[in-house]
């Protein structure tokens, strides 16, 4: 029954792609050939906020600019396809470093530093005072809190003079300048260009380029939700309905999920006068140029994921946490902010040891916690609760011999890797992610079948959820029940649900992710 539910949605979703469950599953698909292809004739930049290579100052070397390698799955994906074809990257400048290097580079094409590259990259100017308004006013938080749904609507957020102020010269001004920066590669290149824009830094972008470069190929990769029309209310209207018209410059806009892309197909509908909407064919036609939505739910490099599993270093701190493990281990592994939900999954799990005494002693909680913001109040005061409430169960059900919850507040991945190999339960209990890559590294790296409860709230649920215990991300009874569910399962049920996310897990892996989005985008050329 399980396979079957998983069959559907998995046909459902390749099929998407122009592909099916068998092309996906089977050999490694020839991205080099599909990349090449797609540049012929043409070159291709991308547009994020933060680049693939970072410059900081080597004080054993003179202070010399030495460059780093961006860290995220993401990058390594968007950066491999360098490997196959020219690829020039324009980025913000984001250190001390970063700005150093494009001052003396009079902001030009900057060679990779990297052995075998074709890449270039190119550092936006702005100043410093614009970029502040741009990044720490509008963008992150008010875009960012928009699209995950958590404003306290009664009383936040306040869009008053500062936020028009950061909007019309930080928002607007580093967005124009991006654009800017992309045509004047287009022009000293003498070339045709596909630009891949990603997130929501950029949403503006897209329109200023297409008036200068109207033949290019556009599209834009929005990592993070998109919430229902009516959320946008949050916005003036001048501000929704320009972010809504740059957008449809692009010839496509990529989504994590169908419900995605649904949402922002009604968001075009609502506010957007005169947009033509196809919900069959996922597009809108606004002012004669067709735009196309498209999901594709971002996912993880299985190999890499599995190499850090079997690592010396990952066997290392398994050896450190084997120790401290109990009969039954639950975990969950969450940067520390609000829309993880961290404080109703340790509401659950209080109210299991309370409801099931039989567990007092056998069951430990491995809470994994990534420093995240810690200079915006709202997260300082949301650690703090979490903080307490952690001392708080352990105190009421622990003893001498036992304390039910470890914590463990720091970034190191290659011992949340270690971790994920061996529990029994994940919790991942998001009130709303874009993905949740979380769940899917678990799913491949779990030695033990281990069970997912995981929140209809993420962007995983649409892939994991045929193989995981479904919970609303409000519902602590449901969560209560659902570990109870984990923990007491037979043996039989648990293999095949492990089996099953594994399954789902590493068929649509990174590369899959950037092969339907070149796919597409050779469907448009």
């Amino acid at each position: 029954m399980i396979r079957n539910q998983f069959t559907m949605a998995a046909s459902q979703l390749f099929a998407r792609h122009g592909g099916d469950v068998s092309e996906y599953s089977s050999a490694p698909l020839a991205l080099d050939e599909s990349v090449r292809r797609l540049v012929e004739g043409r070159r291709i930049i991308m547009a994020s906020n933060r680049g693939p290579v970072e410059f900081v100052r080597n004080s054993d070397n003179g202070n010399a600019l030495e460059a780093r390698r961006g860290s995220g799955g993401v990058v390594t994906a968007l950066s491999a396809m360098a490997n196959w074809a020219p690829l020039t990257w324009i980025a913000s400048p984001m250190s001390e470093g970063d700005r150093a290097m494009a001052e003396q580079m009079d902001y030009g094409r900057i060679p990779s530093p990297f052995h075998g590259e074709q890449l270039d990259l190119r550092f936006v100017p702005v100043t410093q005072e614009a970029y502040d308004r741009y990044y720490n006013v509008f963008a992150n938080p008010l875009l960012w809190f928009l699209q995950h749904y958590f404003w306290d609507l009664a009383r936040t957020p306040m869009i008053n003079a500062a936020v028009y102020d950061a909007w019309e010269n930080g928002y607007t001004l580093v967005n124009r300048a991006f654009a800017d920066a992309i045509i004047q590669e287009a022009h000293d290149l003498n070339s045709e260009v596909v630009v891949l824009f990603q997130d929501y830094h950029l949403y503006l972008a897209p329109g200023y380029v297409r008036e200068q470069l109207p033949t290019a190929v556009l599209q834009h990769f929005v990592h993070i939700p998109w919430p229902s029309p009516r959320y946008w209310l949050v916005l003036p209207a001048h501000m929704r309905h320009d972010i809504l018209k740059n957008l449809c410059a692009n010839d496509i806009v990529g989504l994590q999920t169908a419900r995605d892309v649904v949402n922002f197909l009604y968001s075009c509908e609502v506010y957007l006068d005169g947009a033509e909407v196809d919900y069959v064919k996922d597009q809108v036609t606004w002012q004669g140029r067709v735009t196309r939505a498209r999901e594709y739910p971002v996912s993880i490099d299985v190999a890499d994921v599995q190499t850090i599993a079997d690592s010396p270093e990952a066997q290392e701190c398994l050896d450190r946490l084997l120790p401290i493990k109990g009969e039954h281990t639950i975990i969950r592994v969450d940067r520390l902010e609000p829309t993880k939900n961290i404080l109703r999954g340790l509401m659950a799990f209080d109210g299991l040891l309370s409801r099931y005494p039989e567990f007092a002693g056998k069951v430990k909680h491995w809470v994994f916690l990534v420093p995240s913001r810690t200079d915006l109040r709202s997260y300082q005061q949301y650690a703090d609760e979490v903080f307490d409430l952690i001392d708080k169960i352990n105190e009421q059900h622990g003893n001498d011999a036992w304390r039910p919850i470890e914590v463990f507040y720091e970034n190191n991945y290659v011992q949340a890797i270690a971790a994920m190999t061996c529990y029994d339960v994940m919790l991942v209990s998001s009130v709303i992610d874009g993905m949740n890559l979380v769940a899917k590294e678990g799913s491949v790296v779990n030695r033990c079948d281990g069970v997912l409860v995981l929140s209809e709230g993420t962007g995983a649920f649409e892939q994991l959820g045929p193989y995981a215990l479904p919970v609303s991300p409000t519902d602590v009874e449901g969560m209560i029940r659902a570990l109870h569910a984990a923990l007491t399962m037979p043996p039989e049920e648990r293999k095949e649900r492990a089996a099953g996310l594994r399954e789902v897990a590493s068929a649509y892996n990174l590369t899959h992710w950037v092969q339907a989005q070149v796919q597409d985008l050779l469907a448009v050329r």
